[in-house]
Protein backbone atom coordinates (compact mmCIF):
# COMPACT_ATOMS: atom_id res chain seq x y z
CA UNK A 1 0.00 0.00 0.00
CA UNK A 2 1.37 3.42 -0.96
CA UNK A 3 1.03 6.47 1.26
CA UNK A 4 -2.51 7.87 1.34
CA UNK A 5 -2.56 11.50 0.24
CA UNK A 6 -4.57 14.17 2.06
CA UNK A 7 -6.62 17.10 0.79
CA UNK A 8 -7.99 19.70 3.18
CA UNK A 9 -10.95 21.24 1.35
CA UNK A 10 -13.22 24.22 1.88
CA UNK A 11 -10.36 26.52 2.85
CA UNK A 12 -11.61 30.09 3.28
CA UNK A 13 -8.77 31.77 5.19
CA UNK A 14 -5.01 32.09 4.56
CA UNK A 15 -4.20 30.92 8.08
CA UNK A 16 -6.11 27.69 7.52
CA UNK A 17 -4.11 27.00 4.36
CA UNK A 18 -0.92 27.61 6.33
CA UNK A 19 -2.11 25.20 9.03
CA UNK A 20 -2.85 22.52 6.43
CA UNK A 21 0.60 22.93 4.89
CA UNK A 22 2.30 22.86 8.29
CA UNK A 23 0.48 19.63 9.20
CA UNK A 24 1.66 17.92 6.01
CA UNK A 25 -1.38 18.02 3.74
CA UNK A 26 -0.75 17.25 0.08
CA UNK A 27 -3.46 19.52 -1.29
CA UNK A 28 -5.53 22.54 -0.34
CA UNK A 29 -9.06 22.84 -1.75
CA UNK A 30 -11.05 26.02 -2.37
CA UNK A 31 -14.72 26.28 -3.37
CA UNK A 32 -15.66 28.50 -6.31
CA UNK A 33 -19.42 28.09 -6.20
CA UNK A 34 -21.78 30.99 -5.59
CA UNK A 35 -23.97 30.35 -2.57
CA UNK A 36 -21.82 27.59 -1.10
CA UNK A 37 -21.20 27.89 2.64
CA UNK A 38 -17.45 27.83 2.01
CA UNK A 39 -17.47 29.65 -1.33
CA UNK A 40 -14.76 32.26 -1.91
CA UNK A 41 -13.83 34.85 -4.53
CA UNK A 42 -10.82 34.84 -6.80
CA UNK A 43 -9.30 37.63 -4.71
CA UNK A 44 -9.66 35.56 -1.53
CA UNK A 45 -8.23 32.55 -3.33
CA UNK A 46 -5.13 34.48 -4.29
CA UNK A 47 -4.51 35.39 -0.66
CA UNK A 48 -4.91 31.74 0.30
CA UNK A 49 -2.67 30.57 -2.54
CA UNK A 50 0.11 32.81 -1.25
CA UNK A 51 0.34 30.50 1.80
CA UNK A 52 0.76 27.35 -0.28
CA UNK A 53 4.32 26.47 -1.34
CA UNK A 54 5.50 24.48 -4.33
CA UNK A 55 4.70 20.75 -4.26
CA UNK A 56 1.44 21.29 -2.36
CA UNK A 57 -1.44 21.24 -4.83
CA UNK A 58 -4.08 23.93 -5.13
CA UNK A 59 -7.44 22.45 -6.12
CA UNK A 60 -10.48 24.49 -7.11
CA UNK A 61 -13.97 23.03 -6.63
CA UNK A 62 -16.62 23.96 -9.21
CA UNK A 63 -20.26 22.97 -9.65
CA UNK A 64 -21.69 22.88 -13.19
CA UNK A 65 -19.57 25.89 -14.16
CA UNK A 66 -18.77 26.94 -17.72
CA UNK A 67 -15.43 25.42 -18.82
CA UNK A 68 -14.20 28.82 -20.01
CA UNK A 69 -14.95 30.33 -16.61
CA UNK A 70 -13.11 27.44 -14.94
CA UNK A 71 -10.09 28.01 -17.17
CA UNK A 72 -10.10 31.69 -16.22
CA UNK A 73 -9.99 30.89 -12.49
CA UNK A 74 -7.27 28.29 -13.04
CA UNK A 75 -5.20 30.95 -14.78
CA UNK A 76 -5.79 33.67 -12.19
CA UNK A 77 -5.18 31.53 -9.10
CA UNK A 78 -2.63 29.13 -10.64
CA UNK A 79 -4.63 26.07 -9.63
CA UNK A 80 -2.93 22.68 -9.91
CA UNK A 81 -6.20 20.86 -10.61
CA UNK A 82 -9.96 21.29 -10.56
CA UNK A 83 -12.67 19.25 -8.87
CA UNK A 84 -16.03 19.00 -10.60
CA UNK A 85 -18.78 18.38 -8.04
CA UNK A 86 -21.91 18.84 -10.11
CA UNK A 87 -23.50 16.94 -12.99
CA UNK A 88 -20.63 17.54 -15.40
CA UNK A 89 -20.45 15.15 -18.35
CA UNK A 90 -17.34 13.42 -19.69
CA UNK A 91 -17.43 15.93 -22.55
CA UNK A 92 -16.88 18.78 -20.07
CA UNK A 93 -13.82 16.99 -18.71
CA UNK A 94 -12.54 16.64 -22.27
CA UNK A 95 -13.06 20.36 -22.90
CA UNK A 96 -10.87 21.16 -19.90
CA UNK A 97 -7.82 19.32 -21.21
CA UNK A 98 -4.98 19.48 -20.29
CA UNK A 99 -6.07 20.72 -16.84
CA UNK A 100 -6.08 17.79 -14.37
CA UNK A 101 -9.67 17.04 -13.30
CA UNK A 102 -11.03 15.23 -10.25
CA UNK A 103 -14.64 14.19 -10.85
CA UNK A 104 -16.95 13.59 -7.93
CA UNK A 105 -19.16 10.49 -8.05
CA UNK A 106 -22.05 10.06 -5.58
CA UNK A 107 -21.92 6.73 -3.79
CA UNK A 108 -25.38 5.39 -4.46
CA UNK A 109 -25.12 1.68 -3.74
CA UNK A 110 -27.64 0.81 -6.44
CA UNK A 111 -26.21 3.01 -9.20
CA UNK A 112 -22.52 3.12 -8.31
CA UNK A 113 -21.46 0.36 -10.71
CA UNK A 114 -23.31 2.03 -13.59
CA UNK A 115 -21.80 5.44 -12.81
CA UNK A 116 -18.29 4.01 -12.73
CA UNK A 117 -18.92 2.17 -16.00
CA UNK A 118 -20.03 5.46 -17.57
CA UNK A 119 -16.66 7.01 -16.79
CA UNK A 120 -14.79 3.88 -17.85
CA UNK A 121 -16.55 3.95 -21.22
CA UNK A 122 -15.89 7.68 -21.56
CA UNK A 123 -12.17 7.19 -21.01
CA UNK A 124 -12.13 4.64 -23.82
CA UNK A 125 -14.21 6.84 -26.12
CA UNK A 126 -12.86 10.33 -25.41
CA UNK A 127 -9.41 9.65 -24.04
CA UNK A 128 -9.80 11.88 -20.97
CA UNK A 129 -6.08 11.81 -20.27
CA UNK A 130 -6.68 14.67 -17.82
CA UNK A 131 -9.10 12.71 -15.60
CA UNK A 132 -6.76 12.46 -12.62
CA UNK A 133 -9.07 10.98 -10.01
CA UNK A 134 -12.61 10.06 -8.98
CA UNK A 135 -13.85 11.44 -5.68
CA UNK A 136 -16.33 9.19 -3.91
CA UNK A 137 -18.77 11.54 -2.17
CA UNK A 138 -21.86 11.02 -0.04
CA UNK A 139 -24.98 10.73 -2.19
CA UNK A 140 -28.16 12.74 -1.72
CA UNK A 141 -26.89 15.61 0.44
CA UNK A 142 -27.51 18.37 -2.11
CA UNK A 143 -24.31 20.00 -0.88
CA UNK A 144 -21.16 20.30 -3.03
CA UNK A 145 -18.76 19.05 -0.37
CA UNK A 146 -18.56 19.67 3.34
CA UNK A 147 -21.93 18.18 4.30
CA UNK A 148 -20.44 16.14 7.12
CA UNK A 149 -22.73 13.24 6.23
CA UNK A 150 -20.91 9.91 6.49
CA UNK A 151 -20.42 8.12 3.18
CA UNK A 152 -21.37 4.53 2.41
CA UNK A 153 -17.87 3.13 2.81
CA UNK A 154 -19.15 -0.46 2.68
CA UNK A 155 -20.63 0.13 -0.78
CA UNK A 156 -17.25 1.43 -1.95
CA UNK A 157 -15.51 -1.65 -0.53
CA UNK A 158 -18.00 -3.91 -2.31
CA UNK A 159 -17.38 -2.06 -5.58
CA UNK A 160 -13.66 -2.63 -5.10
CA UNK A 161 -14.24 -6.35 -4.61
CA UNK A 162 -16.30 -6.49 -7.82
CA UNK A 163 -13.48 -4.81 -9.72
CA UNK A 164 -15.62 -1.79 -10.60
CA UNK A 165 -12.62 0.55 -10.25
CA UNK A 166 -10.38 -1.39 -12.62
CA UNK A 167 -9.31 0.79 -15.53
CA UNK A 168 -10.24 4.00 -13.74
CA UNK A 169 -8.01 6.70 -12.24
CA UNK A 170 -7.20 6.63 -8.51
CA UNK A 171 -10.05 7.05 -6.04
CA UNK A 172 -10.31 9.75 -3.40
CA UNK A 173 -12.56 9.14 -0.40
CA UNK A 174 -14.72 11.90 1.09
CA UNK A 175 -17.92 12.16 3.09
CA UNK A 176 -18.10 12.52 6.85
CA UNK A 177 -14.42 11.91 7.49
CA UNK A 178 -12.88 13.20 10.73
CA UNK A 179 -9.82 12.44 12.88
CA UNK A 180 -11.59 9.64 14.76
CA UNK A 181 -12.79 7.58 11.77
CA UNK A 182 -10.33 8.28 8.95
CA UNK A 183 -7.85 5.64 10.08
CA UNK A 184 -10.43 2.86 9.83
CA UNK A 185 -11.60 4.13 6.44
CA UNK A 186 -8.04 4.15 5.10
CA UNK A 187 -7.51 0.64 6.46
CA UNK A 188 -10.72 -0.60 4.82
CA UNK A 189 -10.43 1.05 1.40
CA UNK A 190 -6.72 1.82 0.95
CA UNK A 191 -7.53 4.84 -1.22
CA UNK A 192 -5.10 7.00 -3.15
CA UNK A 193 -6.28 9.99 -1.09
CA UNK A 194 -8.80 11.24 1.44
CA UNK A 195 -10.61 14.58 1.38
CA UNK A 196 -11.90 16.38 4.47
CA UNK A 197 -13.67 19.69 5.06
CA UNK A 198 -16.22 19.91 7.90
CA UNK A 199 -14.42 17.16 9.83
CA UNK A 200 -11.57 19.51 10.72
CA UNK A 201 -13.74 22.51 11.60
CA UNK A 202 -15.18 23.82 14.84
CA UNK A 203 -18.57 25.45 15.19
CA UNK A 204 -18.10 27.90 12.33
CA UNK A 205 -18.35 26.57 8.78
CA UNK A 206 -15.26 27.28 6.74
CA UNK A 207 -13.01 27.97 9.72
CA UNK A 208 -10.58 25.10 10.23
CA UNK A 209 -8.99 24.21 13.55
CA UNK A 210 -5.21 23.62 13.29
CA UNK A 211 -5.27 20.95 16.00
CA UNK A 212 -7.98 18.99 14.17
CA UNK A 213 -6.07 19.22 10.88
CA UNK A 214 -2.90 17.98 12.57
CA UNK A 215 -4.73 15.09 14.27
CA UNK A 216 -6.40 14.11 11.00
CA UNK A 217 -3.10 14.06 9.11
CA UNK A 218 -1.41 12.03 11.85
CA UNK A 219 -4.25 9.48 11.83
CA UNK A 220 -3.93 8.97 8.08
CA UNK A 221 -0.15 8.71 8.27
CA UNK A 222 -0.24 6.22 11.14
CA UNK A 223 -2.61 3.90 9.30
CA UNK A 224 -0.74 4.20 6.00
CA UNK A 225 2.57 3.42 7.70
CA UNK A 226 1.10 0.44 9.54
CA UNK A 227 -0.40 -0.97 6.34
CA UNK A 228 2.90 -0.62 4.49
CA UNK A 229 4.73 -2.54 7.21
CA UNK A 230 2.32 -5.48 7.07
CA UNK A 231 3.76 -8.60 5.37
CA UNK A 232 2.20 -9.65 2.08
Amino acid sequence: MSRTRIKICGITRPQDAAAAVAAGADAVGMVFHVGAARGITVEQAREIAAQVPAFVQLVGLFVDADPLAIRDVVRQVHLSAVQLSGHESPEVVARLQPIPVIKSVPVDGIRLSDLLKLWKDAIAKLGLTNLAGLLMETAGTGVPGGSGVVNDFVAIAEAQKRGDFTGLPPIIIAGGLHPQNVGEVVKLLKPYAVDVSSGVEGLVKGQKLPEKIATFVKAVAATSNAERRMPN
